[in-house]
This record gives structure tokens, C-alpha cells and sequence, in this order.
């Protein structure tokens, strides 16, 4: 067996609410090491909303799938399906959180709105149909010998996102390290297989050894090809050979299009968090995505109850 690996993130560009990374483990026979995911697996997969049928999972690119206000169904459905079929059945955000980031969810406790948010889930799905979807998953895992092995996320919250930055100045740099260390905890979880890696490019680079050979010291990095569209890198004995991509365009890569979509699920849930907390403060509030613009507009309408609060800017306000 192999290991086909894919990591994204939601949330690299606001000032407003975390920056999530994820990452996403698939298990499949040795000869499909090569095969496209959404081939194998197309009687319940399809990456394609427009195409797609009412019992199929759209997994995809979340900046395909999700339109800001639209409500958080068509990622809500897949990715708690997919959770489901790992045996995660959390009913409530915070145990959620705790599920997916692999510790408790003591470090929601640091603000306040994440201290008093705790929505029921699923918000905009139905329980039967991620249910039924996550069925339709297990029985096509069966037939056809893949298996989704692990969702991995870490949340980046402002305040640790500054604190960061004063080590890494640049952001492209620090959302590297984080993917890379997240990845890092994922890989060495895994038993003896091959395992094919694909990120998708932070910041543009083309070169990721030094990276890489900073996270995974144990083994000598060998780079096979650096390039604008694709670059690829080795390590490891043979019996764990990893291979490591850094792809534009990764999302096309079902592994990082799930990835995608666990990081802009679990941050848009954040966002309700904050939202709720200063709508109830503000009267007449209009709710933010935290993307810049708007992001100095809601800072400016929440001033005056900040300063009552007695709340930091360094809790709300991530300076890059």
C-alpha cells in the first residue's frame, strides 16, 4: 500500500480570523500510486459542481465551491461525510476543533469568542444526508481498496500569527514552516509505504529543499526538479520513499482539494464565532470575512466596544 498526501490552507490573505492549514492522508493500493483520485473513485467523487449528481460529493478547489454568504453547506456535506467515514461523528464546533487538530480545544479559550461559541453541527446540512454520503464513501473505499486515513488541521490565530512573524518576516516563509511541521506530524504517523506529497506553491517559490531539509534532518533532500510549474523532491529509505511536490494549481489533486475545503470549513465556522461575538456588542454590525478592505471597516465599526472590552489588538488584528 501508499499513502497519497495533499495539504492547502484557507485564510493566508485577511487580518481578520485564523489562518488554517490541512492536511489530508489517502491510502491506496500500490498500483493506483499513480492513478487520479477522482478517476478511481467517481461514482461518489466529482470535482465539478456544475456536473455533479444530487448523491455526489463535490471535493474540489474551496474557492470553487464556496461563495462567501452562500452558507456553508457545500462544504459542510463532504467534509464532515468524509470525517464520518474516519468515525469522527462531532456534534458540537468545539469538539470538532479538538478532533481535527489533534488536541483539546483549550486554545479556543484565549478569546472570547471563541470561549462562547459552541453552534451545533451540522449548520446548513441535514444530519441524514452527510450521513447516507458518508456511507456511499465507505462502500466505494470497499470496492475499490482506497481508504481516506487522515485529516489533519492546525489554526494559526492572530496573536500567534504576529508572534510568528517576528520570527519569520517573511508571511510566505511562516506559512511554510507551519504546513511543513504539520506535515511533518502526518508523515511520521504513517507506517512503512511510499508516499507522494503535493502542496500547493507558498508564495510563488520554485525552491523548497532547504525547507524541507530544515523539517526532515533524519534524511538527505534530493531535489529533482525545480521549476515555475512544478517542483519535486526525494527522501527517505526505500522501503518509505516520499516524494514531494510543490504544484500550482495543486487543488486539481484530491488530496489538497479536500485539504482546501477542511481549512475553509473550519475557518469560516471561526468566523461565525467572531462575527456572532461583535454583532451582539454592535448594533447594526455588518459581519466580515476578515479579507483586508473590509477587514479595516469592521476594525473601525468595533473600536469603541474593543476599548470597553478591553480587548488587544493583538487577539483580533494580524499585522500581515
Amino acid at each position: 500500500m501508499a499513502y497519497l498526501i495533499g495539504t492547502d490552507e484557507a485564510g493566508y490573505g485577511p487580518n481578520l480570523g485564523p489562518l488554517v492549514i490541512s492536511v489530508t492522508a489517502w491510502k491506496v493500493p500500490d498500483e493506483l500510486r499513480a492513478a487520479d483520485l477522482y478517476t478511481v473513485l467517481q461514482r461518489v467523487v466529482n470535482k465539478t459542481a456544475s456536473t455533479s449528481q444530487a448523491d455526489e460529493l463535490v471535493i474540489a478547489d474551496s474557492k470553487q465551491v464556496y461563495k462567501q454568504g452562500g452558507g456553508l453547506a457545500p462544504l459542510e456535506r463532504p467534509v464532515l461525510a468524509c470525517l464520518r467515514s474516519l468515525g469522527h461523528s462531532e456534534s458540537r464546533w468545539k469538539s470538532l476543533w479538538a478532533s481535527v487538530t489533534g488536541s483539546d480545544a483549550a486554545f479556543l479559550e484565549n478569546t472570547p469568542w471563541n470561549r462562547e461559541f459552541d453552534t451545533a453541527l451540522p449548520c446548513d446540512t441535514r444530519v441524514a444526508e452527510i450521513d447516507a454520503a458518508s456511507r456511499r464513501l465507505a462502500s466505494e473505499f470497499r470496492a475499490t481498496g482506497v481508504s481516506l486515513h487522515t485529516i489533519r488541521s492546525a489554526a494559526i490565530f492572530p496573536d500567534h500569527w504576529n508572534d510568528l512573524l517576528e520570527i519569520d518576516a517573511n508571511t510566505a516563509d511562516a506559512l511554510a514552516d507551519e504546513t511543513l511541521q504539520l506535515l511533518h506530524a502526518v508523515v511520521n504517523s504513517l507506517g512503512d509505504s511510499q508516499i507522494i506529497i503535493q502542496c500547493d506553491k507558498f508564495g510563488g517559490r520554485n525552491q523548497y529543499g532547504r525547507l524541507l531539509q530544515q523539517v526532515f534532518p533524519e534524511y538527505l533532500i534530493e531535489i529533482v526538479r525545480e521549476a515555475r510549474s512544478l517542483s519535486i523532491y526525494r527522501w527517505g529509505p526505500k522501503n518509505r520513499r516520499v516524494e514531494c511536490r510543490f504544484a500550482a494549481n495543486g487543488e486539481n489533486f484530491l488530496p489538497t482539494a479536500l485539504a482546501s475545503m477542511t481549512s475553509k470549513y473550519l475557518r469560516e465556522l471561526a468566523m461565525r464565532a467572531f462575527n456572532h461575538f461583535w454583532r451582539e456588542r454592535v448594533p447594526g454590525l455588518k459581519a466580515t470575512a476578515g479579507y483586508p478592505v473590509d477587514a479595516r471597516r469592521f476594525k473601525r465599526d468595533i473600536e469603541s466596544a474593543q476599548r470597553a472590552l478591553g480587548i488587544e489588538d493583538r487577539l483580533i488584528w494580524r499585522v500581515r
